[in-house]
């Protein structure tokens, strides 16, 4: 340990005894700092090691150079955590760390016994562990004196905030001593941190360790597209294929965690469901039945997974979308804790898909987009398993080889092999079968290829029609298609190149849309012409008008031009008196569909017999504003 010289002897001692050897990055960021006493403002994700290094940070401000505590009095540091259990995790943490010192802890924790809490308080302690509302209870009280604490610690801090706590925080903060250190420690820094940190900090150091590409290094993404109602097939799916011993499933809502999880229990999963109108007992009977597996699905909302910790979570599910950047970065961090891999799936309705694609961004996370698994490499992947399960590889012990020979005498050996799979798949839900969208990953128009089909404005055609149309016959999504030109009697249309072989694919040989209708691949783009009805369907946003309005295309060189080739006005138009100004306002009346400007011929779909030249479009704009 390259940094151990900087570490208190007494809790050196304790991490070598638990052969703690490697430390993360957030602990060497901390033994780094020059001023070992300068208040803290550290970005770290959940389960980078957080509790550890502040309690590392700590010790040479409350210890100084002696290796144990003195008797206890009134607490020396307080540690203030979101949730209970946090808090409790926090305390077991620095129990050990702390241990040769002869720390004394106290936990002031809702839904516990506060008159337990008091006695223990009253009788003395170094380092006092516990949620906001709690503590500051005990200070109102008079129970909790902060006259002589050294080093406060806000452990999560915008949790804390986003739940409301700021108020309790404050006061908290208003007690402590001017001369004590303060250490906010957050996954997220947003603008209230800041403040915060400005208002109760000093000269504090600032370290951050959540960088966007190390923050998920432990943590594979998957982004999945599903249809809504394919939500909860994807989420049986993906627990059958991923088997893990332990699995979060996060729902936005108390009513869709108790629709998922009956869902997944009726399919034979062991399921515990997590939100707000649980009392403190079952929330903690049901933390505890994932710890010791006798389930291992929890079924979440965000404010009920807050400070959790179960140890052997590998799969994150989203099933319903976080609600900012900051709740996926959170509910993701549930996994790939301490150095253990975790995999977080992202299961995206169609419609959101761009909402999700820019929280990826933003994060810095670059997910694998994926297909969601089919039932049947749920069924390949069991069989696989069953060919290396333990049972058939590890040795029979003699006991078993007695009736093994029995069994076989008795039996054929398909019969044997018939009951050992069926033992095996006892209890597992069948896999589901999905809808599956055909683009799985965004739209990739950067090498996109064009196509020519057989059919253009004499024909009514129009960009709704054309969309649908390709979609069907293409069997493919509609994010895949881009600009559509709709000509005289062709139209041109983008296709993005991750969905160039499904189109070609699906059309076969003949190159036929629908009857009558051909389609080709074009060698290049199109030459653009004066006027032509167009969609975009670009990568940022795409519009919900799929009437497709014609537009010339070239807005800036057809305003250029008129202006070039307009005549200047007679003196007879100069405005000298008020009935000159009512004429030259006077409402025109109409003309023949054949007189209309080539403003007016637009908004009339299907009247547009010939394409209009630019020079022909000038004339009779300027004609209109002669007159």
């Amino acid at each position: 340990m390259s940094n151990q010289t900087k570490i208190h002897s007494a809790l050196a001692e304790a991490m070598s005894a638990r052969s703690y050897i490697t430390l993360t990055p957030v602990q060497e960021a901390i033994l780094k700092i020059e001023d070992a006493n300068s208040d803290l403002l550290v970005s770290a994700q959940t389960g980078s090691g957080k509790t550890l290094a502040f309690g590392i940070s700590i010790a040479n401000t409350l210890l100084a150079e002696k290796m144990e505590f003195d008797r206890p009095k009134i607490p020396l540091a307080i540690i203030i955590a979101p949730t209970r259990e946090l808090a409790l995790q926090v305390r077991k943490e620095l129990e050990w760390l702390y241990v040769r010192t002869k720390a004394q802890f106290a936990s002031c924790v809702g839904g516990m016994d506060p008159r337990a809490e008091r006695r223990t308080l009253e009788s003395g302690a170094h380092i006092v562990v516990g949620t906001p509302g709690r503590i500051r209870d005990h200070i109102e009280r008079g129970v909790l004196s902060l006259s002589d604490i050294k080093a406060v610690v806000l452990d999560e801090a915008d949790e804390m905030l986003d739940m409301g706590f700021r108020e309790d925080l404050t006061f908290i903060l208003g007690k402590a001593p001017v001369e004590r250190r303060t250490l906010l420690f957050s996954a997220t820094v947003p603008t209230q941190i800041v403040k915060l940190a400005k208002t109760y900090q000093k000269e504090s150091v600032r370290i951050s360790v959540s960088s966007k590409k190390s923050q998920h290094l432990d943590i594979s993404y998957h982004a999945i597209k599903i249809q809504p109602s394919d939500r909860d097939k994807a989420v049986v799916n993906l627990l059958r294929y991923h088997d893990v011993s332990g699995a979060i499933v996060f729902c936005n809502t108390r009513a869709a965690v108790t629709h998922l999880a009956s869902r997944l229990t009726n399919r034979g999963f062991s399921v515990v469901a997590l939100s707000g109108e649980l009392s403190q007992k079952e929330r903690n009977f049901a933390l505890q039945s994932m710890r010791v597996g006798k389930a291992n699905v929890c079924v979440a909302t965000d404010v009920a997974a807050r400070g959790i910790d179960l140890p052997n979570l590998e799969l994150v599910i989203h099933a319903d979308l976080p609600q900012s950047n900051e709740a996926m970065l959170h509910r993701s961090g549930r996994t790939g804790r301490a150095g253990r891999k975790g995999v977080s799936v992202v299961l995206i309705p169609n419609r959101n898909f761009k909402k999700v694609e820019r929280m990826f961004e933003s994060n810095g996370i670059e997910p694998s987009w994926v297909t969601p698994p089919s039932a049947d490499q749920i069924i390949e992947k069991d069989r696989i398993s069953l060919l290396k399960s333990e049972l058939l590889t590890s040795p029979a012990d003699a006991s078993e080889v007695e009736i093994a020979q029995r069994i076989l005498q008795k039996f054929p050996i398909e019969a044997i092999a018939s009951a050992f799979v069926r033992s095996q798949m006892a209890g597992k839900s069948a896999p589901e079968e999905l809808t599956v969208s055909n683009a799985i990953g965004p739209a990739d128009f950067s090498n996109s290829s064009w196509f020519e089909l057989s059919v253009g404005y004499r024909d009514n055609a129009e960009p709704r029609w054309l969309v649908a149309m390709l979609c069907r016959v293409g069997n493919m999504d509609k994010s895949l298609i881009g600009d559509i030109q709709i000509h005289n009697s062709l139209t041109f249309v983008e296709i993005a190149s991750n969905g160039v072989q499904q189109l070609l694919a699906e059309i076969g040989p003949d190159f036929l849309l629908e009857e009558k209708i051909q389609i080709k691949q074009m060698q290049a783009a199109p030459e653009r012409i004066q006027l032509v009805r167009k969609r975009k369907f670009s990568s940022s946003r795409r519009s919900s008008n799929h009437a497709g309005l014609s537009e010339l295309s070239t807005k800036k060189n057809v305003k250029l031009s008129l202006e070039n080739k307009k005549k200047p006005k007679s003196k007879k138009s100069k405005a000298v008196s008020g009935e000159l100004d009512f004429k030259k306002y006077k409402r025109k009346p109409k003309k023949a569909n054949s007189e209309k400007t080539p403003f007016e011929n637009q908004a009339i779909h299907n009247q547009a017999p010939h394409d209009l030249k630019l020079g022909q479009s000038n004339q009779r704009h300027d004609k209109k504003e002669k007159v």
